[in-house]
Formats: structure tokens, C-alpha cells, sequence
């Protein structure tokens, strides 16, 4: 029999490596590296920090920045995720400089500033322009249905809400009157008054969450051709129930605008709709808008080099005005084009 050096995978060792070099040359990691650290103003986030003359140092936003993109990259999207990277991939390890932001510290930069992060976005967006890599002939439009963080099953018109908040009340009025039978008993009812007493805890709290958001909420208003009360939602009134092949889901329409030339994405928006008919008009505007204060072109959609835009039937609407592009037409295999 031949005889092979043993080996063990279940083994820790200690090496020396240089976070440097662990960025290479032609990868995605150093393409970030790179773009933050040469390209990128990032000054944007500072006057969201009050530690100049006391607190603790907090963790520079290139860092943060870095290992949240290359996380994204890799379809990681959880912050309790990306801080076990930080601890154990050795990619994250250069990209982090060896520190592992806490996950609280990872949402909390994710979510607390939006205006920043698409003026960062902008700043990629020309640089990539900068770098020929936006062809500006064609955009294609599409949306995709995304969840969002809120159940479904506290979703409904404001009389459907109110109704919910009736049936509360009278589960809370029965739950009270079988609390105090127990009450009235022996003592080896403790324990079915303590389920009775946590049963109506949990109702005395949903009916007041249904309570408070009915004092102030308006009916929601859908964007179809005969505008009707579409569902509300108690946690995330911004998001709405719509179809997927999967199910009803509560969540979001992702619609991205994507450049031909390169596959780059130029614009992301969020409705809060399934459908995408009244969604065309607001997406071309802001791109037109973003063109303009970045410099890239005047005007995307007239002119001698006017681009093609390409999206499916379900954004078509007879009520787009057309004032600023021409008149769209059906494509061979039924896009919207304009």
C-alpha cells in the first residue's frame, strides 16, 4: 500500500499573513478596497458623528462599508452573518482590518442613513460613467417582489382593522369574565389563572397596538385606474400584500433600472405596491433627475442621443404623460418601449 503524509482538517493553526496581499489584483474585494479608499468621498457620514471631543472611536465607515457590499456581493444580507465573517473569512478579515463590528452596529449603519448612502450610490454611479462603462443607449426596467419585515396577518382596510379591534375587545370582556370564575376557586386553579392572566396580556396587547394606529391612520389609497382603499398595515404601513408564485406576501415591488452596456444598475426604487403600471413615470423622472445634478447628460430621452427604454406590459399606463419622451410602442415581444 502506498503511504501519504497525514492530515487533519479539524485542526487550528496560527499563520502571519498581510491583509494586504490578500486583496488581490482583478478581484471584487480589491475593486471595493479600491473604490473606497481612492474614489469615494466619504465624508458624507461625518456629521453624523458626535464623538469629536469625547465617546468612544467608532468604526470608520470605509470599513463598514466594505465588508457590508462584499457581504451583499455574496447574498448575505444578515448582519449577524457578516459579524461571523468578520470572525472566521479570511477576505472580511483584510477588508475589515481584523475588527469585527458587532451586528446591532452593522444594521444601525444600514438603516440609519439612507440620504447618504444614495449620494453614495451616485458617486459610484459616476465613477462607473467616468470609466466607460455606462453605454447610455438602453435601460431595461424590472421589478421583482420582495418581503418585508411585517406580517401579513395584521394588513386590512381601516374597516376590516376596526373590526379586528371589535373582536379583541370581546375576546379581552370574555377572557376577564373566566378570570374571575378562577378566582372564586380552589387553589389548584393557579396555573389555568396564570394562562388566563398571559392570554389576556397578549389581547389587551394587540388591541391597543389596532387601537393606536386606527387614531392616526388615514385610508390608503391604491393607484389604479379607479383608485379604491387598498389593505393598511399595522407595523410597515409603507409596504402592501401582493402576489407572488410563491403566495401573498407582505412586502415591497423592487423596481431597478439596469444599463445595457454592462449590466450596471442606475436606478432602485421601492413601492409599496404589487402593481407596477404607476411605477414607469416616477422611475424616469429620477433618472432623468440624476443625469442632470451628476453631469452625465441634459436630457436621457430627447435630443440626438436619446436612449431606448425597455420594460414589460405590466407598466404600461394610459395615464403617462408623454410630454417629455415619445409616444411608446410596443416591442416584438411585447415591451413597453418609449
Amino acid at each position: 500500500m502506498p503511504k501519504f503524509k497525514p492530515y487533519n482538517y479539524n485542526q487550528t493553526s496560527m499563520v502571519v499573513i498581510n491583509y494586504q496581499d490578500q486583496l488581490q489584483l482583478g478581484t471584487f474585494e480589491h475593486a471595493i478596497h479600491y473604490l473606497i479608499d481612492q474614489k469615494l468621498d466619504l465624508s458624507i457620514f461625518n456629521p453624523n458623528y458626535k464623538n469629536d471631543d469625547g465617546g468612544r472611536p467608532a468604526y470608520d465607515p470605509a470599513i463598514l462599508l466594505k465588508i457590508i457590499l462584499f457581504a451583499y456581493s455574496k447574498g448575505i444580507t444578515s448582519s449577524r452573518e457578516i459579524q461571523w465573517c468578520c470572525e472566521t473569512n479570511i477576505i472580511f478579515k483584510a477588508l475589515s482590518c481584523d475588527s469585527v463590528p458587532h451586528f446591532t452596529t452593522i444594521a444601525s449603519f444600514v438603516s440609519s442613513y439612507p440620504k447618504a448612502i444614495e449620494e453614495l450610490f451616485e458617486q459610484i454611479l459616476l465613477v462607473c460613467h467616468q470609466q466607460g462603462l455606462l453605454g447610455n443607449e438602453l435601460f431595461a426596467i424590472d421589478g421583482c417582489k420582495m418581503p418585508s419585515n411585517a406580517a401579513k396577518e395584521w394588513s386590512g382596510t381601516l374597516k376590516e382593522l376596526e373590526d379586528k379591534r371589535d373582536k379583541l375587545k370581546r375576546q379581552i370582556r370574555r377572557c376577564l369574565n373566566e378570570h374571575k370564575k378562577f378566582d372564586k376557586q380552589d387553589p389548584d386553579t393557579v396555573e389555568r389563572q396564570r394562562r388566563s392572566q398571559q392570554t389576556l396580556d397578549t389581547l389587551n396587547k394587540a388591541f391597543d397596538k389596532v387601537d393606536q394606529f386606527l387614531k392616526t391612520a388615514a385610508p390608503r389609497m391604491g393607484q389604479g385606474k379607479r383608485p379604491k382603499e387598498v389593505k393598511s398595515n399595522i407595523t410597515d404601513n409603507q409596504s402592501g400584500k401582493m402576489t407572488t408564485s410563491k403566495g401573498t406576501i407582505q412586502g415591497y415591488n423592487g423596481v431597478a433600472t439596469v444599463d445595457r452596456k454592462h449590466q450596471i444598475i442606475i436606478d432602485a426604487q421601492a413601492f409599496g405596491e404589487g402593481q407596477e403600471h404607476h411605477t414607469l413615470k416616477p422611475v424616469l423622472e429620477n433618472i432623468k433627475v440624476r443625469y442632470q445634478r451628476l453631469g452625465i447628460r441634459k436630457d436621457v430621452y430627447t435630443g440626438r442621443y436619446k436612449v431606448t427604454v425597455t420594460a414589460d406590459t405590466g407598466f404600461a399606463n394610459d395615464k403617462f404623460i408623454w410630454n417629455e419622451f415619445e409616444q411608446p410602442q410596443a416591442g416584438p415581444k411585447g415591451e413597453y418601449q418609449g
